[in-house]
This record gives C-alpha cells, structure tokens and sequence, in this order.
C-alpha cells in the first residue's frame, strides 16, 4: 500500500510500503519516524521459522524505500532476543530435504542480513537473555547493539554439527571483535558474556533489563533527529568500504560527502551555526 506524506514537491515526499502494515510472525509498532520490531514467541525464547525468517527478509527489503521511517529499534519478548531456527519447526524439516532444498533456504537467511545491512536506517539492537544462532546473526547485522548483563551471545552453529559460517558469520564478526576471538566463538559455539561482548565492542553499552529498550529507543529518536540521508550515506559506505582499498575508499567518501553537500540538511547546519541555533534537520 502506498502512502504519500507531505505537499509541495513530490520528490521530498516520504513514501512508506508498509504503510498500514501488519506482521503476521512478529511484532510490528510504527510512531513518528521510529519502528520497533519484536520477535515475541515469548514462550521458546522468540525462535525463527521458515515464516518468520521470510516476512523478515521482505520486511528489510521494503525498508530500503520507506523513507519515513527513519530509524529501527530490533527487540525480543519476554526477556530474550532470540533463540535461533526453531529445532522442530526448523531443523527437522532440514533433515528430510534436498540439497537443492536445503540451499534455498540457506540462502534465504543469509538474504535476511543482506536486507538488514542493505537497508539505510540505522538497526539499533535492544538484546536481553538468549541471542544465539540466526538470533545472534540478527544481533550481529544491527548498526548499534545494547545488552544486558543477563545477554548470552552463542554463535552455536557447531553445536548442531554445522559450520560456523552461515549467515555471514566469518565475515561479520572478525570485523566487530575481531580475528581470533570470532574465531574462538565460531569453533567452539560457546556463549559470549554480556562483560566479554563489552569489552570486544560487540555491544555499545549494557543497560538494566527494565531501561534496555527504552535506551534503544532514545537512541533511536536522537538518531532520527538527525540528517537521516546522510545516515544513510554513512551506513552504505561501512557496508561498501569493506572491500575498497584506502585509495578507493578515500574516493568513495570524497563522492559520497559531495552528494550530501548537496542536501538541505547540510545548508540547514550552516544556517542555525550562523544564527548560534541547534540545527533542526529533515532528512532531505
């Protein structure tokens, strides 16, 4: 469903596809530019199923033109983020299929953290209890992650015989805490503590239980406050810049800098540093 906000001129519209949207396999809240999505099967620590990972997956993707929503803050229900694939919902069925079947659905979760790390708003992670497999995968695809002190990270791939790489996992968290310590967690599938993801800088800070998801929250606002297409630009170039050299790096920036030189959120900034006023930017 389209949904057009604004008057003037159209293309400073905001457009929304989820406009109206319901989620069927998680929770879904929507107020003044700020999304929440809550994995809530509560009662086996929020796990995935075939289902859910493909609402995920089209949900990120839509995100990529819904310009009104400026920031995301991921969460789970019931004092857990998320548990991973579902073993008899998931891994069972696993077992019975094709390897042409199996390869479908390996990709469709890795083309979840593709969708996430492709979208232009910042994911904030608000990670309490369980978060381990695809969960901690999800985690892992956030901009910004919060914890708790009861927060359980397991890369625990191992643990069901498979390879630590799925999702993406060699690729992304060598980058987060790095080298040897991805590789500890991958082989062995051991859970991180919430002090240990901490000190590697896999989380931004830990919060009590009670203040995690209104802290992801605030950080949320305070983010979509900001001028949300250079947001954007800054998160395309982390995602992009993995695979430049510095040259090409130094160039991309140059590019990507002069293009958000041409946004009325940078004349905006210069005007309010001139009147000595806080900028009030709109994204455009």
């Amino acid at each position: 469903m389209k949904h057009y906000i604004g008057a003037g001129n159209p293309m400073r519209a905001q457009f929304n596809p989820l406009a109206g949207y319901t989620a069927r396999h998680f929770a879904w809240q929507f107020d003044a530019g700020i999304a929440t999505l809550t994995l809530n099967r509560p009662e086996r620590k929020n796990p995935l199923t075939f289902e859910s990972y493909a609402e995920l997956r089209d949900l990120f993707r839509a995100l990529k033109y819904a310009t009104d929503v400026k920031a995301v803050v991921v969460t789970g229900a019931g004092g857990n983020f998320c548990s991973g694939g579902d073993v008899h919902e998931i891994i069972g069925p696993l077992t019975k299929m094709s390897m042409p079947e199996m390869i479908e659905f390996t990709r469709m979760t890795g083309d979840l953290i593709k969708a996430m790390r492709n979208c232009p708003q910042p994911l904030i992670g608000a990670i309490d209890g369980i978060c381990a497999g695809a969960g901690a995968m999800m985690a892992l695809a956030c901009d910004l992650r919060y914890g708790t002190a009861a927060t359980k990270t397991a890369f625990l791939f191992t643990r069901v015989g498979l390879a630590g790489a799925d999702m993406g996992a060699c690729a992304l968290l060598p980058r987060v805490i790095g080298q040897g310590r991805a590789s500890e967690l991958l082989f062995t599938g051991r859970a991180m503590t919430a002090t240990e993801g901490l000190a590697w800088g896999f989380f931004n800070a830990l919060h009590d239980s009670a203040e995690l998801l209104p802290k992801a929250q605030a950080m949320a606002r305070e983010l979509s406050a900001g001028p949300t297409f250079a947001h954007g630009m800054t998160k395309t170039m982390l995602q992009q810049e993995w695979a430049m050299t510095i040259e090409q790096a130094i160039e991309a920036e140059a590019q990507a800098q002069a293009i958000c030189m041409q946004t009325h959120d940078f004349r905006r900034a210069f005007d309010a540093f001139a009147a000595k006023q806080k900028p009030v930017f709109g994204g455009d």
